[in-house]
């Protein structure tokens, strides 16, 4: 087992470990969190300027400057936050080992009121959220002192106590991690699951160490002369009650989740992929993999935009109001102009193309020529009402649940209509929207069996239900699904590209359905869902031919 340490000149906070006596020190996996820098930029009337200007409001250059050493230091540009204070030298290396010996992330920084005090100094107050890995955010309130300097200019007056207010010449930061015993964790059959056994479930035993808490630890005040504790500024995990000796039993199948690791380890060439297998009777996890198995659970808590595998769902909406039939004529030409040039994958067109055909060879344009059959909120509607995307799930771990908002124009509607925009979801979502086109009700994911329900959702008619089946099958033996049309089960499935941002690789994605199990993958910078996310999922359904029991 490592634990994080302080690099040789983190002299302002640093991590030591601690373990229970006389018990066998459990799996510990450092769940590397990507947390949004975000410094909220303070308003006039914050700063003290409005409705009514004082004489005493504080000068809006002091105010910015402030707002940009917040934003450096929450950017990780510290040679650029030094800078902004009268010594440049001493806070990079301060704000450097602050963060790296506390074992911190990307810190969030929000600015508030700002006051100015007699002598002219400007004083912003500000939050700051702090990731610490694995454990949790530490949350406190400081301070900027920014003074008017000789040149006219405005500085951060330095001192440590602007870090935190107890940091002190005397006194810094100590981050103590507490091993926690993870309890025993079998699969629906009884079968062990192991951290060793399957690397991709590392981060989820963790997280049924007593009772779901997590990791445990603490940020501690600490005399540095002596090391001796002045006072606890934050704990991690809850205290109360030990690790039961009883199993925890999950709805993982170990046979489908050593076959998810080994797929995503034999398939995904370095790149970072992650893949979740379901029943698609009662929605109960088979097994979730990451690439890298160990870090940040992507497949439960990503954020990704779907591509055109959530053309299941724009299909369900279209559907349901009987906006379009599989027969249907809807033309594929090359390029489509809705505020801006959309196109197709290696802009191919099929003119003529029927509803059908453009499904199975996933035709942005002729879905986006659609756009005018739903009403501008319908997409989501339809996804929260039938798929139960957006409702809060309780999975048994964290999760994210998807979001699909509103359009905020006719560009972002068009976008929505091909899974892009402002659409998110993850494999986790897929695999379910997958299982609920499969057997026409939603079924809330979990990883627990008998999980709380807090989801409300409607059944899709069966005549949707028959359509989609169809047009997924469709998708595999004539479609962009192809790479899986030699595996016997009638798989039906929907291949995705989603664009990532301007000079980068499109994500690859393939959902799939073979009985009783949904399955969905996606691969960042893949380029194609069938070349990229397509192995994975043949490697995977081959390795394990029938359904769980």
């Amino acid at each position: 087992m490592t634990h994080p340490s302080s690099p040789p000149d983190a002299v302002f906070g640093h991590t030591t470990t601690r373990r229970h006596r006389g018990r066998r020190p459990g799996l510990r996996a450092g769940v590397a969190v990507t947390v949004l820098t975000a410094v909220a930029v303070g308003s006039a009337y914050a700063a003290g300027l409005g409705p009514f200007e004082r004489d005493d409001a504080p000068d809006p250059a002091a105010v910015a400057q402030a707002q940009a050493f917040l934003a450096d230091w929450a950017g990780g540009r510290l040679d650029s936050a030094g800078s902004r204070t009268t010594s440049p030298a001493r806070a990079q290396k301060v704000l450097r080992s602050f963060t790296a010996g506390l074992d911190i992330s990307k810190p969030e920084l929000t600015a508030a009121r700002a006051t100015t005090e007699d002598d002219g100094t400007v004083r912003v107050a500000f939050t700051a959220k702090m990731p610490v890995t694995g454990l949790g955010t530490w949350t406190y309130r400081s301070e900027l002192p920014v003074r008017e300097q000789e040149n006219g200019s405005w500085k951060v007056d330095w001192s440590l106590s602007l870090v935190h207010p107890h940091l002190s010449d005397t006194a810094k930061f100590r981050l103590e991690r507490e091993d926690t015993p993870l309890p025993k964790v079998i699969d629906r059959n009884g079968t062990s699951l192991t951290g060793d056994a399957h690397p991709s479930l590392r981060p989820v035993l963790t997280q049924f160490a007593r009772g779901g808490s997590g990791p445990h630890g603490a940020i501690r005040l600490v005399d540095r002369a002596t090391g001796e504790v002045e006072r606890t500024e934050a704990t991690f995990g809850k205290k109360d009650g030990q690790p039961s000796d009883k199993p925890v039993t999950t709805t993982l199948d170990a046979t489908w989740q050593a076959a998810a690791d080994k797929a995503l380890a034999d398939t995904t060439g370095g790149k970072n992929a992650s893949l979740v297998a379901l029943r698609v009777d009662n929605g109960e996890i088979l097994a979730m993999a990451n690439s890298p198995a160990t870090g940040f659970n992507r497949a439960v808590s990503g954020t990704y935009a779907p591509g055109s595998t959530w053309k299941i769902v724009t299909s369900s909406a279209l559907l349901l109001k009987g906006a379009v039939a599989p027969d249907d004529v809807v033309d594929c030409p090359k390029y489509l102009t809705v505020g801006k040039s959309f196109h197709n994958v290696e802009t191919s067109e099929f003119p003529g193309a029927t509803f059908r055909k453009a499904f199975t060879e996933s035709c942005n344009t002729a879905f986006i020529g659609l756009r005018d059959k739903l009403g501008d909120a319908e997409l989501g509607d339809v996804a929260r009402e039938y798929f139960g995307v957006g409702q809060e799930w309780h999975v048994g771990i964290p999760s994210y649940d998807g979001s699909v908002p509103v359009p905020k124009d006719e560009t972002e509607k068009a976008a929505s209509m091909i899974g892009q925009g402002r659409i998110q979801a993850n494999p986790l979502i897929m695999a379910s929207v997958t299982a609920t086109a499969a057997s026409g009700r939603f079924h809330q994911p979990t990883i627990v069996p008998g999980g709380k329900e807090t989801t409300s959702t409607k059944p899709l008619p069966s005549s949707v239900v028959t359509r989609l089946r169809a047009l997924m099958r469709a998708t595999v033996t004539d479609g962009t699904a192809r790479v899986l049309a030699d595996l016997p089960g009638g798989i039906g499935a929907k291949t995705g590209t989603a664009e990532v941002a301007d000079g980068r690789p499109n994500n690859g994605w393939l959902v799939a359905r073979r009985g009783n199990v949904a399955v969905a993958c996606v691969v960042e910078q893949g380029v194609t869902g069938g070349g990229s996310a397509g192995p994975i999922l043949h490697s995977l359904l081959s390795a394990v031919p029938g359904d769980p029991s």
